[in-house]
């Protein structure tokens, strides 16, 4: 049985080629105006045959289908790598060639992850005015929206990925966080800019279906707002080439926002005259694995910035957080255990004062089954005091002139890894009031869609 010998590679592509050139050359003879010298009559010119084919004037071996494949390749009526007008973005590759391979892409579309989170929850209170300072809390008897969340991100090019979390209220709509990140800076430099949660402590950055507890602890809520610290501006952190984790985060974000910048510009709208009018974070994140089963984070936070109370009045804020993890992975086990500790310093400077105050909260959670887990949670708040040391009445929060304390322990239940059930009580000891608040919250939340994995 005889073979065909198959062509060398090179041999192919010098064919092509040449067929390229042959038909570009064709081409350009065919357009271009015959020379005073040419000397050929014009009843001398060569004429098609009456019967011939569609493919009479293709170059030797080429269907009609392979020449609207070169001419595809050569762009049509547009030169290859310029845009076709003004509002045309320009090619992968400044003047042309391949496009840039874009993780994520085919095809030349990007696919956007995108989820819908949804967060309800039935409650009821022994008060009739629950302290509940997060804006996603259950703040009523009944039944609770407490957030519909369209969370979208996708890699936009080699360069940089855009992020966004969009949340539906039962009375509006608003953009949380819309932000893009560098994805190639070097020396493990990374830039995010557009709006978005600071990095402040450890709650601080996360969204609700990330949390532990139903609710948002209230030294959040106190010292932030119930939406946590966030805002329009830009930020940049820096791994070390240090021989454990470390990373060093820098932000300059707009200081205002009731319910996000409370402590310092809040909603009194004063404008941007300096650098010094918006707030400044900085942050350090260790990392320490202590063994195979047991791991360590360690965190160090600090905000600044202006507050409303008076000519260049400012406010401090200093945190620390850590988090320890025991999960075992040397032998199988759906045991996971946690503790969460996180505490904040607050310093303002208010007409004729100093106020400082102090807030903090601990969490251990279990997770003892694929399905079950269980968590239990301690919150502190001490009133305002001046720089005698004395209590002082805080613009922010007048009725808060004495500690509060707060109980909760919860139990919660994963059908699938789509959804999620959760009861939780707490006891809630303001002594400024009368006696004790009690809650006891049921909470469901759905998710569906394409929804990343949480940070560690």
């Amino acid at each position: 049985m005889s073979s065909v010998p198959r062509r060398p590679h090179g041999a192919l592509f010098a064919v092509s080629l040449s067929v390229l050139l042959s038909t570009a050359t064709a081409a350009a003879q065919e357009l271009s105006p015959p020379s005073p010298d040419a000397g050929v009559p014009a009843s001398d010119a060569p004429t098609a045959e009456p019967d011939a084919g569609p493919s009479s004037d293709l170059p030797a071996g080429l269907t009609p289908e392979e020449m609207a494949q070169i001419e595809k390749a050569f762009g049509g009526d547009t030169q290859q790598g310029v845009p076709a007008s003004t509002s045309a973005a320009p090619d992968a590759t400044p003047g042309g060639g391949f496009p840039l391979s874009i993780p994520g892409a085919s095809s030349g579309t990007n696919f956007l992850d995108m989820s819908f989170i949804l967060d309800v929850a039935a409650a009821a209170f022994t008060s009739k005015e629950p302290l509940q300072g997060g804006a996603h809390d259950p703040t009523r008897n009944g039944f609770n929206l407490q957030q519909l969340e369209l969370s979208i991100g996708s890699v936009v090019d080699p360069y940089f990925r855009f992020d966004a979390n969009i949340v539906y209220s039962q009375f509006g709509v608003e953009i949380e966080e819309a932000y893009g990140t560098t994805l190639a800076l070097p020396a493990s430099l990374q830039v995010r800019a557009g709006q978005f949660l600071t990095r402040f402590g450890r709650l601080n950055a996360t969204h609700p279906h990330a949390w532990d507890f139903v609710d948002q602890p209230f030294a959040m809520s106190r010292v932030f707002g119930g939406e946590g610290n966030r805002g329009l501006g830009v930020e940049l952190s820096w791994l070390t080439p240090l021989p454990w984790f470390v990373e060093v985060t820098g932000s300059l974000t707009d200081a205002t926002g009731e319910a996000t910048a409370r402590s310092f510009l809040a909603s009194s709208g004063d404008r941007v005259l300096s650098p010094l009018d918006l707030q400044a974070t900085g942050v350090v994140k260790q990392f320490f694995p202590l063994s195979d089963d047991l791991s360590f984070m360690w965190g160090l936070s600090g905000a600044t910035g202006p507050n409303p109370t008076g000519y260049r009045n400012r406010t401090d804020i200093f945190g620390t957080d850590l988090y320890l993890r025991y999960r075992p992975i040397t032998e199988a086990s759906n045991t996971l255990v946690s503790l969460q500790v996180e505490a904040l310093y607050r310093r303002r400077q208010v007409p004729g004062d100093v106020l400082t105050d102090f807030n903090s909260y601990a969490q251990l959670a279990w997770r003892f089954s694929q399905r079950w887990a269980t968590a239990a949670r301690y919150e502190l708040g001490t009133a305002a005091k001046g720089e005698d040391g004395q209590v002082a009445v805080d613009p922010l929060d007048p009725e808060w002139t004495k500690r509060r304390d707060r109980v909760s322990v919860n139990l919660t239940f994963w059908p699938t890894e789509f959804s999620r059930l959760r009861f939780q009580a707490a006891r809630d000891n303001a002594r400024w009031r009368d006696e004790a608040d009690y809650s006891a919250f049921l909470a469901l939340e759905l998710v569906t869609g394409a929804h990343g994995a949480h940070a560690f």
